[in-house]
């Protein structure tokens, strides 16, 4: 399409808008892209992320340019850092003309791990998500989500039976604002060795008499995972804000137990 014909089709998203009603966030939401996501061993990780992106829209404009966000999307590097997703951000903002830019992606990340006695190795996912705030107030604020899944046993369990102790899976998901640079496979260590036992793809028998003794000796109440946790943010120099949270999927009930404490570390 010329020029001459791009000009002579109206463009309603432009027009004025007399509401007088600002709009905080427009924008698409889930759409799917493919990205590479480094990782602490050096490598990369191709996967596909879900992508939410906003921008705010002042009281005076009609509409956003939806198709600007795709086109960011397919002109960005599939190569996803948390330094080339500030730059995707600050672009956003820049050719939306907006103050204030929201962008959300979500991936399954794979750690490869070792079962702890035969050493045989597997894949565990884990569900990440970064999320970047950009406003004419400051620099980008880069904002990363990780769930991971984790053993608790219930230490009141322990004490009072005769035999054995109810333990459960747990979604632990910790939400870090960051103060600099930290790897995923960090937040993911400092969860795990926090939890009763840590979880595995795979386990031959060996392993799993490891894991349910090491649980055994290592009880934990939702209390406890969200405060341990806690302790070991608040000395991370990486760290600047945080929110911990542990959902316990019960296995002696037919509802879960929750916890959870938020911190800004320099408000």
């Amino acid at each position: 399409m010329d020029t001459s014909t791009q000009s002579a089709i109206p463009d309603v998203q432009s027009s004025a808008d007399t509401r007088r009603i600002a709009i905080d966030k427009v924008g698409i939401k889930d759409i799917k892209f493919p990205v590479s996501v480094k990782d602490r061993s050096g490598g990369e990780q191709n996967t596909i992320a879900n992508f939410n992106m906003y921008v705010n829209l002042p009281h005076d404009f009609k509409g956003t340019h939806m198709s600007r966000f795709v086109e960011i999307l397919n002109e960005h590097e599939y190569s996803i850092t948390m330094q080339s997703f500030k730059r995707m951000l600050v672009e956003m903002n820049k050719r939306l003309e907006a103050q204030s830019g929201h962008i959300e992606m979500a991936f399954t990340y794979f750690v490869r791990k070792a079962a702890p006695v035969s050493g045989v190795k597997s894949l565990l996912d884990y569900d990440v998500t970064f999320i970047g705030e950009l406003t004419d107030e400051g620099p980008p604020v880069i904002i990363v989500k990780v769930l991971v899944p984790v053993t608790s046993l219930c230490p009141c369990s322990k004490k009072i039976s005769d035999f054995g102790a109810h333990n459960q899976r747990s979604h632990v998901t910790v939400t870090i604002t960051t103060n600099g640079f930290i790897w995923i496979d960090d937040i993911i260590d400092l969860v795990e060795e926090q939890a009763s036992c840590q979880l595995y793809g795979l386990l031959k028998r060996p392993d799993e008499k490891y894991v349910t003794e090491h649980a055994y000796q290592n009880p934990k109440f939702v209390e406890d995972m969200v405060r341990d946790i806690a302790t070991t943010l608040n000395s991370d120099d990486r760290v600047a804000a945080y929110v911990v949270e542990s959902e316990n999927f019960e296995s002696i009930h037919n509802h879960s137990a929750y916890a959870l404490i938020k911190n800004d570390k320099f408000s």
